[in-house]
């Protein structure tokens, strides 16, 4: 005879949805289909709830690629839900502040990742103007850089300080801030 005890306490929590705005559909594809604001710099953390909204509106997601220069881990499989994702990286050819993503059905996506410890003012006029579709289109980078200097740093470029690092190798998150919503534009999470 087995039994099962669960313990209620020790049982581990939803993952939080992802922090992504997309362009409307049938908007032009432009440089950015949108952006994602994750909560750490761990693929393996991250990605899972990120691909549990593409997929319903993109097709499932098989390939990722990033530039390894704001990823510390890259792994190769990334497990998510009902399937894996192949992930790669390319350092010169890839803007270190995108991820692109490929589908069957849709083909490609490009988003701009807006580094995760940015702050939710900061965030939200990085989300808006990528998926802006009415203006001049701009690369990841090149978003991040005019952010920067019109309103100061959003954390693109700075090392983890002890805090971050924690909570990189395990520990809870102590941001839980929301986007708010532009008509023109998909938003999800919280």
């Amino acid at each position: 005879m087995t039994a099962t005890i669960t313990d209620p306490q020790r049982e581990t929590p939803a993952a939080p949805a992802a922090r992504v705005a997309l362009k409307s559909p049938g908007a032009s594809r432009g440089l950015l289909d949108g952006a994602w604001w994750p909560r750490s710099r761990d693929l393996l953390r991250e990605l899972p709830a990120l691909i549990a909204v593409l997929d319903p509106l993109a097709g499932r997601i098989t390939r990722i690629a990033v530039n390894p220069r704001h990823w510390p881990v890259i792994p190769r499989r990334i497990p998510v839900a009902g399937h894996v994702v192949k992930a790669g990286w390319f350092k010169a050819e890839q803007d270190p502040h995108k991820l692109l993503l490929l589908s069957y059905p849709t083909g490609r996506r490009d988003l701009l990742v807006i580094p995760p410890h940015t702050d939710a003012a900061a965030a939200a006029r990085l989300m808006a103007a990528a998926t802006d579709e009415t203006a001049r289109p701009l690369t990841a980078s090149a978003l991040i850089a005019t952010e920067e200097a019109l309103h100061g740093t959003t954390a693109a470029g700075r090392a983890q300080d002890p805090e971050e690092s924690w909570e990189y190798e395990g520990g809870a998150s102590s941001t839980h801030i929301g986007v708010p919503a532009r008509p023109s534009r998909i938003l999800l999470g919280t």
